[in-house]
C-alpha cells in the first residue's frame, strides 16, 4: 500500500534523475594495475530504468564523478543524458529542466549525499537508497529499503510505475 502523501507527490513525476556513485552503483570503485576502473551496479535496477523508459519517463544521471563506465551503462540503458564531473549539481539543474522540459514538481531525485541536498529540496519526489547518509534520509519523501547498487533504483522505479498507475501496462508482456 502506497501512502496517499507519496502517491500525491509521484503522479506529476515525467524525469528520473538518479545519483551514479553509491545510487546506481553500489558505492565501490576498484582501480586496476592498467588504470581501469570497475563499478557494480545492479541488473534489477537496469531493468527498472528500462521499463520507466517505456512508460514513457525520461531517465537522467547527474554524477559529481566522470567515468567512461557511466556513460556506458547509460547507453546500455537508454538513458536520455549523462551529466557528469558536476561539483555543484544546483547549477545543472536549471539546464536539466530546460531541456527536458519539465517543472521541478515533475522530477524525481534519488541522490545519498550531501551533494544532492540542494537538488533533493527542490523536486516533487525526493529518495534515498538505504546506505544514504543520515542528513539526506532526513531530507527525503522516501528511503528504499534497499542499498545503492543492490536495489535501491529498482524499488523506487517501481514505487513510482505503480502509483501512476503503469505498472500493468509495462509489466504485462511478462504475464503472457
Amino acid at each position: 500500500m502506497i501512502p496517499e502523501e507519496i502517491k500525491k507527490r509521484i503522479l506529476p513525476v515525467k524525469l528520473v534523475l538518479i545519483d551514479n556513485d553509491a545510487v546506481l552503483t553500489d558505492g565501490r570503485i576498484v582501480y586496476g594495475d592498467y588504470g581501469d576502473e570497475l563499478k557494480f551496479f545492479d541488473v534489477q535496477d537496469g531493468h527498472g530504468i528500462s521499463m520507466l523508459k517505456r512508460a514513457g519517463l525520461v531517465t537522467v544521471i547527474l554524477s559529481g564523478r566522470k567515468s567512461r563506465i557511466n556513460k556506458r551503462r547509460a547507453k546500455e540503458l537508454h538513458i536520455a543524458k549523462v551529466y557528469q564531473n558536476v561539483s555543484d549539481k544546483l547549477a545543472v539543474f536549471p539546464k536539466i529542466l530546460r531541456t527536458f522540459k519539465v517543472k521541478p514538481e515533475e522530477v524525481c531525485y534519488i541522490g545519498d549525499d550531501l551533494i544532492d541536498l540542494p537538488i533533493l529540496r527542490r523536486v516533487g519526489f525526493a529518495a534515498a537508497p538505504a546506505n544514504a547518509i543520515d542528513e539526506v534520509k532526513t531530507m527525503v519523501n522516501y528511503v528504499a529499503q534497499k542499498s545503492g547498487g543492490r536495489g535501491a533504483v529498482r524499488e523506487v522505479t517501481d514505487l513510482i510505475l505503480k502509483s501512476q498507475g503503469k505498472w500493468e501496462q509495462v509489466t504485462e508482456r511478462y504475464y503472457r
